[in-house]
């Protein structure tokens, strides 16, 4: 396959769906119950218009940012994904070597299928972690540890996942790591053999930071079981506190959706915080996060570097959150869909598809600098709450009088 003559993430998700396992594929590809707002965070990008300039000298463009201090190539982080190395084989190692070779941070998922351990020696330079605190904390605490060993130079914990939304499309795929060898399952692999292939040449088929690091964790039935009650519901304020007190490196505060929550966050000495609904895979009937991002930036001001997550696909929607006042933005589904089509080389085409979009479309607004971006970018949409009422029909307003 010749990935250079392949248009757009849009073009990878389609060739992605053909080769990942159903179960795989529809993990990424979908949302919590109605997958309203998982369908919202990508739409509602359309709301946001971008001004044309034109006459503009934009020769010399310049992508080049930092996030947390470190230099990045553009301002794309790639999120933290689960399971990763079911969507195609020791799939965290590769995304981390195409990330790292770009010049833009990788972060590790606590629920990748690749450890901590087997992702750091299979790469040339430190990656983020991120964190899910769990019920056992003397685990929690030991996941820290061994991000510290390994050299990742930032912590993302996560706050927004003390419970699972439900994805119904999990339920009915039976969706397992690694997949169950029902004759459904076995039929559907059939039709992957690329993929059956890669997985049977690999030792990653579980999840890596956790089997064999718990324990009496040590098979499928067992890990599930744990996961399921470990991820902790009692989780709030303070359990920033107790993780701060453990890690003194770069900590990023990830699943803020709220001007409140952005408040109490912004006061407690994170690094960063992310913008984020976790993808839409979480509480159903959430506020897009674009929507949210002008309303936080303005809430919480310099005290603390706001980053943008859930709902980019192209570069344009980097530039509409750049313009929104976001320091940086990270990718999670479209470059699992590089991923799943090709490998490395397909997470290669997705960067690539991004940053010619972001280009492209900045020097269209007739900037050159991607540090210089702001709302004189933007057309903004009108409030709906000052939008003028719509005209009320004679009889209706004869019945009110």
């Amino acid at each position: 396959m010749n990935l250079a003559k392949v248009p757009s993430i849009e073009d990878l998700r389609q060739i992605y769906e053909r080769r990942a396992p159903r179960m795989f594929y529809d993990y990424c590809d979908t949302g919590s119950y109605t997958t309203s707002t998982y369908v919202d965070n990508s739409a509602a990008f359309a709301k946001y218009k971008l001004r044309q300039r034109v006459a503009v000298n934009i020769d010399g463009r310049n992508l080049k940012t930092k996030m947390i201090g470190e230099e990045v190539s553009m301002p794309v982080a790639f999120a933290p994904i689960g399971s990763g190395g079911m969507q195609y084989a020791d799939g965290e190692i590769l995304a981390c070597r195409a990330a790292q070779k770009a010049g833009l941070p990788y972060t590790l998922s606590t629920m990748s299928i690749c450890s901590i351990e087997e992702v750091a020696k299979n790469v040339d330079k430190p990656f983020w972690f991120q964190l899910y605190v769990m019920r056992d904390r003397a685990f929690s605490k030991r996941l820290v540890e061994r991000a510290k060993a390994a050299k990742c130079s930032a912590l993302v914990l996560t706050l927004d996942l003390q419970i699972l939304g439900q994805r119904h499309k999990d339920v009915k795929n039976g969706l397992s790591s690694p997949p169950k060898l029902t004759l459904p399952n076995i039929i559907n692999m059939m039709t992957k053999p690329a993929w059956c292939l890669g997985m049977l040449g690999t030792k990653n088929r579980q999840f890596g930071n956790i089997v064999g690091h718990v324990k009496d964790v040590g098979d499928i039935a067992s890990l599930s079981e744990w996961t399921n009650h470990q991820f902790d519901q009692t989780l709030d304020w303070t359990s920033v506190d107790f993780i701060r007190k453990l890690w003194d490196g770069k900590l990023i505060l990830k699943g803020i959706n709220d001007v409140e929550d952005a408040k109490i966050a912004a006061n407690l000495g994170a690094d960063a915080i992310i913008v984020s609904n976790h993808g839409g895979r979480q509480l159903d009937g959430a506020s897009a996060t674009i929507d949210m991002l002008g309303p936080i930036i303005d809430a919480v001001g310099d005290k603390v570097e706001v980053h943008f997550d859930s709902g980019i696909r192209t570069g344009m929607d980097v530039v509409k959150a750049m313009a929104l006042g976001a320091k940086g933005t990270y990718i999670g589904r479209a470059y699992i869909y590089g991923l799943g089509a090709a490998g490395e080389a397909g997470v290669t085409r997705a960067i690539e598809i991004i940053r010619n979009e972001l280009d492209t479309t900045m020097a269209l607004c007739g900037e050159t600098d991607i540090t210089k971006l702001g709302r004189h970018n933007l057309i903004m949409p009108i409030p709906t709450h000052i939008l003028p009422p719509p005209d009320v029909p004679a009889k209706s307003r004869k019945a009110k009088r």
